[in-house]
């Protein structure tokens, strides 16, 4: 199975403080999968203002923990909301970036047992 997540630069950001990286995990598990649901209520309802909010406040997080395709496709979600572009022309990216966040979020629960 493929890693989702790289938490080297949590590490080197922390200086390797074990407390540090669990609260940059523990905001990840519990915070990022509400923004990704507020992200497509944006998507849903054209409210591209909303999708732009939530995508550019994960984007740092799926930067930190090396979530490389996640971070691409959420830089293409914010230029698409910043067109107001149409919503079948980004669903795929967001379904991508779901898809990666759910497999992200399981994984650290069960490597990090929370």
């Amino acid at each position: 199975m493929a890693i989702n997540y790289n938490l080297a630069k949590v590490y080197e950001l922390s200086d390797n403080d074990p407390e540090f990286v669990l609260q940059i995990i523990t905001l990840f598990v519990t915070e990022v999968p509400d923004d990704m649901k507020q992200i497509e209520i944006g998507i849903e309802n054209k409210d591209h203002k909303l999708a732009y909010s939530y995508a550019h406040k994960i984007k740092p997080t799926l930067d930190l923990l090396g979530m490389t395709v996640a971070f691409e496709e959420i830089l293409q979600l914010e230029t698409w909301t910043k067109r107001e572009g149409k919503r079948k022309e980004i669903e795929d990216t967001f379904k991508s970036i779901q898809n990666q966040v759910e497999k992200a979020v399981k994984e650290i629960k069960k490597d990090f047992e929370i």
